[in-house]
């Protein structure tokens, strides 16, 4: 059986475009850590992309995953859209470019090695690991514009 690995994700932008910052919260049993990072000009979708990407790409082996986000954009684009864009060469409904491809294309890739399920909260509610990456997504930011 894979090992369980809880991600738990935020994005932030100040202005949209604007600078922007994005974090997760990696636990594994009793242990935990924290990654973030920060664009200069970016978008909150492309942070809730990152966040996710990024957590991802730290697991070192195929492992069951859960994420937690508060991003319905993420969400749906998982789990409702992505499926149309293969099948339309990553195009949308209105035969349109999709919109940031180059992080879900990647992200795709990084879902395909895990056994993940996905789980949304409301965003700024009081749920304790949201409210911590959040906090860490703006202190990102924060630095950057130091």
């Amino acid at each position: 059986m894979p090992e369980r690995v809880d991600i738990f994700t935020d994005g932030a932008c100040r202005g949209n475009p604007g600078p922007g910052g994005w974090a997760a919260l990696l636990r594994y049993g009793d242990a935990e850590t924290t990654i973030h990072g920060a664009v200069m000009q970016t978008t909150n979708n492309r942070m809730e992309l990152q966040a996710a990407l990024s957590a991802l790409q730290k697991l070192k082996r195929p492992c069951s995953v859960r994420i937690t986000t508060d991003s319905e954009y993420l969400m749906k684009g998982i789990l409702e859209w992505m499926p149309n864009w293969k099948l339309k060469g990553w195009k949308t409904s209105s035969r349109k470019p999709v919109k940031n491809q180059d992080l879900w294309q990647q992200l795709d890739r990084q879902v395909e090695m895990h056994d993940v399920t996905w789980n949304w909260v409301k965003g700024h509610a009081g749920h304790v690991e949201n409210e911590r990456v959040d906090r860490l997504a703006n202190e990102a930011i924060d630095k950057l514009l130091q």
